[in-house]
Parts: structure tokens; sequence; C-alpha cells
């Protein structure tokens, strides 16, 4: 599933393409790809709405329009926005065409389906529970040391479930908090509120420091993910752990060890974490 980086990528992209253009209609083949409103509501809200701009929260991109509601978009495992031609050739599992007064189009497809579009409000949206609570952004100036101290420290879940949990960081999932308890030097399987003050302080700028160079890196692309012009990211060449169970760590040489915390693969080594 595409995570912060990842999105950040496809956000910045469409706030180039998007911003200060209007969209002019609007098809959709999946109902069950929208969350909210229905079809009907949908098709006929778009048109006729400028774009202002265009951001990211956690894993969702905002796409703020005039009036005052959202275009929100969440990519799933397999969601793929682009931003094509009228008359290009429109690939398999397209779900959303939706005309720009350029005439280019603003294209979602998604192949497995667990990809989501919102229309409304962030307030309503909040309201009918189909967008989450989300926490810190942790690139912000809101993620400080202090801020990720309260969060371990008040569960007793492991390192790498309270940092999957949306609503305490925003963004973060499989592949990069194994990355950062990599870099802090922490096995994703301790307890969040058994780390020390050192030990939290390392997370904290190994988060960040992981984070800042995978989306200067454009993201990272191990299976699904593309950017809004069908582009590879690059950072799965940086990656330490991730996918690599079985083989030597990078750093001492030790075989990474392969397990399941909070239900996701997991990846670590055991010298170089503790």
């Amino acid at each position: 599933m595409p995570e912060l980086p990842e999105v950040e990528t496809v956000a910045r992209d469409l706030r180039l393409e998007l911003v200060g253009r209007s969209f002019v209609s609007a098809w959709v083949s999946l109902p069950g790809v929208l969350r909210f409103p229905g079809s009907e509501a949908f098709v006929a809200a778009l048109p006729g709405r400028a774009v202002h701009s265009v951001e990211r929260r956690g894993k969702y991109i905002f796409c703020r329009l005039d009036g005052g509601d959202d275009l929100v978009v969440h990519l799933g495992m397999t969601g793929h926005l682009r931003v094509a031609d009228g008359d290009a050739e429109v690939v398999k599992h397209t779900h959303l065409r939706a005309g720009l007064d350029d005439g280019r189009e603003l294209r979602f497809d998604d192949a497995r389906r667990f990809g989501r579009l919102m229309l409304g409000s962030r307030a309503v949206l909040e309201e009918r529970r189909v967008l989450p609570a989300l926490g810190v952004e942790p690139l912000s100036d809101d993620f400080t040391p202090e801020r990720l101290d309260g969060l371990m420290r008040r569960t007793t879940r492991t390192v790498k479930a309270a940092l999957l949990d949306q609503s305490g960081i925003a963004g973060l999932g499989n592949i990069y908090v194994d990355e950062a308890c990599h870099l802090a030097g922490i096995r994703p399987t301790r307890r969040a509120n058994r780390l020390t003050r050192k030990e939290r302080a390392a997370l904290h700028a190994a988060i960040r420091s992981v984070l800042t160079k995978a989306v200067a890196n454009r993201g990272t692309t191990v299976d699904d993910y593309r950017d809004l012009w069908d582009a590879r990211g690059s950072h799965q060449e940086e990656l330490q752990v991730y996918g690599r169970g079985g083989e030597h760590c990078l750093s001492c040489g030790t075989v990474l060890r392969r397990t399941v915390v909070a239900g996701r693969g997991t990846v670590y080594c055991p010298r170089c974490q503790r």
C-alpha cells in the first residue's frame, strides 16, 4: 500500500497539474469505489468545480474545491491517479474519468478495488465516518520527540503496532516502520512503553530521516506503486531491511530475520536492533 512518501509524491505532482483547473465532466464505472456520496450525486457535484489546492494528510490526498468541499482519494493497495489527454487510451480497471477544462482528464484506476474516493466537506466526511481521525504528521513541526514520547509511553503494544496506528502518527506503513526501526537500532517487536528515552529520541530522528529521504526519492516501488506519470519511485534501492528477510544485513552481515508483528510481515536484524 502506498505510504506517506508515495502519496506525497502523487500529491505534489497533482498540485502542479490541477490547481487553477476546473472539472467539466465526471464518469464513474464502479460505484463501489465511492465512499461518499453515491455515484449520481458525485457525478452531478464535480463538474463546474475549480481546484484551489492539493495537499496530503496521512495516506489521503485532498483536492480542495471551490465551495469548501474536497475531492479525497485514498490509493488503497493498487490505486493509481493519472492526468491524461482526453483521447488517450484508457487503462484497464479505470473507475473514474473526470474531464478538465484544458481537455485532459484526471483518471483513477485500481485493479484490486481497495482504493476510495470521496467528495464533500471534511466535517461531513468525518461525521459520516468515511474519513478516519488522523494523528500527527511525522514531517511536521508538531511531530516532536515529546509527542512521540507520549505515544510510546502510554501503550503496551509493540513498537511496530504503535507506529502503524494512523490515529497516533499519520502516514507510516509497513515499509517505513521497518526501515525506521532498523535505523534507530530498535526491534519492532519491543513493547513501546519499555523503550528508553534515548531509544525514543533515536526512533523520532529515524522516522523523520527515513521519510525525508524516501520523499526525495519519489517513493518506493516494490509492487504496484507508480507516480502520476506511471513512473517508478527509486527508494527501493535504499531499503535496508524491508522485504529482505533471510538476506544479510547491509550494516553487519547478520542474516535478517522475518516474523509477523501486528499482522504484518516484519524484517529486522537481530544484531543491529535490540
